[in-house]
This record gives C-alpha cells, sequence and structure tokens, in this order.
C-alpha cells in the first residue's frame, strides 16, 4: 500500500526530546521554543513568533488580538478547514463566506470586496496548499476599509509571494497575523503544533501576554519585570519542549526537505500533464505571483462521480488518495447561518478535488505507479 502520507523523521527527534528532558524544563518556553522562534524570525524576517500547540490555537490567539466581538463579520473562504472559522466563532463573530478562485481554491481576490460591510472586522486568507493569495489586491481592499487580515498560512511554510513590486514575501510576512501548522500531514512536523507569526508591532506585547495565560510571565523571565500578574484575557497556548524539540530537529532539514517535495510535485506533473491538457482533470496551477513550497498535488476532477471512481479504483491498486474539505457554507453547523448565495466554485472543489500521496520517502517509481494507474484509469 502507498499511503497517502508517511510522516518523515531526520534523525534527530529523538536526541533532542532527550536532551530537553534531561534539562529540567520540559513545560514550555525553554531552549528549544527559543531556538525555532529564532529559526523563523533570523530566516524570514517575521517580527514576532510563537509556538502554539495547533494551528487552531494560533488562529484564536488571532481572533482575540484583533478584538473579535459578538456579531463582528470575518469574511473568509468556505473551503477550508473547520478551524479557520471556529477560531472567530469562539467569540461571537459572524462568519462571511467567500467564494474561491476559478484556478484554484483560494479566496477570489477579485469578488470579495463586495461582502464587506460596517460590520466587518477581519479578513481570513487560506494559502491552499501552500500556494499564494493575490495578497496586494486583499491588502489593498483592507487598507482601505480599515480591516485586519489574517493569513491561514497552515500549509505554507517556505512559500513566498511576489509583489507588484518584484519583491518575494515569505507567506505569512505580509498579513497583521499568521498561523502555520506543523501537524503530521505538513511539510515540516512534530505530530501536532503550530505557530502564532505577529507582524505588526502594535500586537507583540499583548500576544506574548495572552500566550503565557494572560499573564506578563515571560517578562518576568526576562528580568524585565519583579513579578508577573494576571493583566489580560489568555489560555495556555505554548506547547511543551518536547513538541519544540522535535520541531527543531525538522527545522535542521528544512531546505532538504523542500527539495525533496518539489521533486515529487514536479515528477507528478511530468506523468499527469498530458492527461490534463487531454481535459480529463485539471493539476494545480501556480499564479504568476506564487511559489510552490511542494505541500500537497491535487486533481480537479471533471465531476463528483469521477472523483469517486478513481479514488475506488487506486484503493483496489493499494494506493491511498484522499479528497479533502467540504463546504463550511453547507456544514450542519453553519447552514442555517450562511446567506445563502451561492459559492460555485469554491462546491466545485468540494466536488471534485482529489489528493494525491505525497511525502517525503515517496520515491519516484512510486509516483509513477500512481500516475500510470491514474492513466489506466482513464484507458490511457
Amino acid at each position: 500500500m502507498i499511503p497517502f502520507n508517511k510522516p518523515f523523521l531526520t534523525g534527530k527527534e529523538t536526541e533532542y526530546i532527550t536532551d530537553a528532558v534531561a534539562s529540567g524544563k520540559i513545560s514550555g518556553n525553554g531552549k528549544y521554543t527559543k531556538l525555532c522562534h529564532e529559526f523563523f524570525e533570523e530566516k524570514y524576517k517575521f517580527k514576532k513568533c510563537l509556538l502554539t500547540t495547533s494551528c487552531t490555537d494560533a488562529l484564536e490567539m488571532a481572533a482575540l488580538l484583533v478584538n473579535i466581538k459578538q456579531d463582528d463579520e470575518v469574511i473568509m473562504p468556505s473551503y477550508t478547514f473547520v478551524s479557520t472559522a471556529n477560531a472567530f466563532i469562539l467569540r461571537g463573530a459572524k462568519i462571511v463566506f467567500a467564494d474561491s478562485m476559478k484556478s484554484n481554491p483560494n479566496i477570489d481576490a477579485d469578488v470579495f470586496e463586495k461582502l464587506v460591510t460596517q460590520r466587518t472586522r477581519a479578513i481570513v486568507v487560506v494559502h491552499y496548499a501552500g500556494i499564494a493569495c493575490d495578497m496586494d489586491k486583499i491588502m489593498a481592499v483592507a487598507k482601505k476599509y480599515n480591516l485586519f487580515v489574517i493569513e491561514d498560512a497552515a500549509q505554507a511554510i517556505d512559500s513566498f509571494y511576489i509583489n507588484n513590486k518584484g519583491e518575494r514575501k515569505p507567506l505569512g510576512s505580509i498579513g497583521h497575523l499568521a498561523a502555520f501548522s506543523f501537524h503530521e500531514t505538513k511539510n515540516i512536523i512534530s505530530g501536532e503544533g503550530g505557530m502564532l507569526v505577529v507582524n505588526d508591532d502594535a500586537f507583540v506585547q499583548r500576544a506574548e501576554i495572552i500566550w503565557e495565560k494572560g499573564t506578563n510571565r515571560s517578562a518576568f523571565f526576562r528580568g524585565e519585570i519583579d513579578k508577573y500578574n494576571w493583566v489580560d484575557i489568555g489560555s495556555s497556548f505554548l506547547p511543551s519542549e518536547i513538541v519544540a524539540a522535535f520541531l527543531y530537529a525538522q527545522l535542521e532539514h528544512l531546505e532538504e526537505i523542500e527539495v525533496k517535495r518539489k521533486n515529487i510535485w514536479n515528477t507528478y506533473c511530468i506523468y499527469l500533464n498530458a492527461l490534463a491538457n487531454e481535459g480529463y482533470f485539471q493539476i494545480p496551477l501556480i499564479p504568476c505571483y506564487a511559489t510552490n513550497n511542494g505541500h500537497m498535488f491535487f486533481l480537479k476532477l471533471n465531476n463528483s462521480s469521477d472523483r469517486s471512481g478513481l479514488i475506488e479504483y487506486l484503493k483496489e491498486h493499494n494506493i491511498h488518495a484522499v479528497f479533502h474539505y467540504l463546504s463550511l457554507h453547507k456544514s450542519p453547523y453553519y447552514n442555517n447561518n450562511h446567506d445563502g448565495g451561492e459559492l460555485t466554485n469554491c462546491d466545485s472543489f468540494s466536488e471534485t478535488l482529489l489528493r494525491l500521496p505525497m511525502y517525503y520517502e515517496l520515491s519516484a517509481s512510486e509516483v509513477q505507479r500512481i500516475s500510470n494507474c491514474i492513466k489506466s484509469f482513464f484507458g490511457k
């Protein structure tokens, strides 16, 4: 069986975990947490990084930081994971779902402006499959209406946006805040885990307080104050040193992992491009303003029956492929709260998108086997 995902271990994870345990401090915000923060802040020039127990937690921190309140409106794509919405639902927000682009599942930057009202507080963009949204357009609308922009960069580590000036900006560095995931299905993993990125000076101090359960404990340990106290709302968002140690072992091999995954992605393209050109399905399109981090290779089939049939056919040949998100605006929980507007492209991706196996140890011969099986399904 070729699985859909297989976590990759660099070989240093257990060594660093043992070191963290031996240090006598495993509760978090210790040696390995600081090493991870420094890695991201130095490599990508993020203003402030805070590891979290999940990307979900990072999004919840973002909702707290921008002061989402009851009945505030937050615009986001419907084609996303439920955590993107839940973080703001928990603060009492009304979610206003926007459609995807026709060419990829990212939010359509040309149409979401019409969703802005006097109650709109923020827009959450999701860089699906590590492919950038059109951030120049999104930031322009946000500036026009004084909105906060939060990047759900769960899948977007080491992916970039090329702005109108030709500058490469790391995803997660453009909005006011950003959230990353290190779940075992991501390029860089820690089992569960995430990170909040703060790009706006106005949020830096408060983010650290919310991260530390609403206290100024971090400032106390740095010797900036003589005692710490409860000064704001917050929760227990920071992960243990064991999680941070595992993550740091992965970060040391980031470039190697990225090169391998992009090679696998390109190999899929080579084998499947001919069928895509013949119209059997679409393969991912990387816009001129985006780069590719090799996070995911997906097919967009022509209809749901083709997708179901192909999933079953691959399964019969010991290959595990999966569909992805179901439209949140049609979910049992939120269906009655949606304004009823049609989100045609979003629904199309929900019904026809298929994710192929993608992981570091996937060999070229296995990619060829998967591709040949797909060709066989279509009689080629």
